[in-house]
């Protein structure tokens, strides 16, 4: 790599690794890299959700930034909003976020279970959750209760993650697969309302983007740091350099799931 080019990588690398991963505010990739929007328009649907509920949970809400944008749209607000968040600074944010809103903010690891009586909520949300706990989404629901949500769907990036880390196992494998989520719903006694899919496209424009969002998406490459993959991070540099912006497509769902009134 010409010094010059070296530079410039080096630059973008600390770049990349110095900005705060917290919560799930993407503003700093602006003009850095894009992602397509899913057609649905989650957080707007969300607040026409809210608008019609007594009482919503919104399960790992990352730092609140979704959940506080659609109460600020709704028409009204629930009586009662609580938020689920396992990872501390989240929870911080979260906290900081949406407690001036009234909400409660309850610090769960994503594996627990839901610190919630038994139908608690009549509508229970969720953006991008690390898992889906099909049961205690039932369990926390009234009769008639909504579930509402948006699912990264399977292979998503995958572009991006098979560059770093080799092939994946095909997206009929994954757990994040829509037919399996609707098996999951479908066990633990949900109907599926609506479950719809789409593919969306992602331009990375340098590599500080790439390096910042696989910080800020720890799952994609479990092990990420530069420092292990700094010559596959100098190769995708002068790729980008060269030839444009590095394109991976995202996979997303949307799920609507309704608890049946008792028979």
């Amino acid at each position: 790599m010409p010094r010059r080019e070296n530079r410039r990588f080096e630059a973008l690398l600390a770049e990349g690794t110095t900005v705060p991963t917290d919560g799930w505010d993407f503003s700093w990739f602006e003009g850095r890299a894009t992602e397509q929007r899913p057609s649905w328009g989650y957080a707007v649907s969300l607040a026409d959700r809210l608008a019609g509920a007594t009482a919503a949970l919104d399960v790992q809400t990352g730092g609140g930034e979704v959940l506080h944008f659609a109460l600020g749209r709704a028409e009204k607000a629930p009586l009662v909003t609580a938020v689920t968040e396992g990872w501390p600074p989240n929870v911080a944010k979260a906290t900081a976020l949406l407690r001036p809103r009234g909400t409660v903010v309850v610090a769960v690891p994503e594996d627990a279970p839901l610190p919630f009586a038994d139908g608690a909520f009549d509508l229970v949300s969720s953006r991008h959750p690390v898992t889906p706990h099909w049961t205690e989404i039932a369990r926390v629901l009234e009769p008639g209760g909504t579930y509402f949500a948006q699912h990264v769907g399977p292979n998503s990036v995958f572009e991006l993650v098979e560059y770093f880390l080799g092939p994946q196992p095909g997206p009929s494998r994954s757990t994040r697969h829509p037919d399996r989520e609707r098996a999951g719903a479908e066990a633990a006694g949900l109907e599926i309302v609506d479950l719809r899919a789409e593919r969306l496209r992602i331009e990375f424009h340098d590599i500080a983007a790439v390096v910042h969002f696989l910080r800020k998406v720890i799952w994609m490459v479990p092990d990420f740091t530069a420092e292990a993959y700094d010559d596959r991070l100098r190769t995708l540099h002068e790729k980008i350099e060269a030839d444009g912006p590095f394109v991976a497509y995202s996979t997303r769902h949307l799920v609507e799931a309704r608890k049946p009134h008792h028979r």
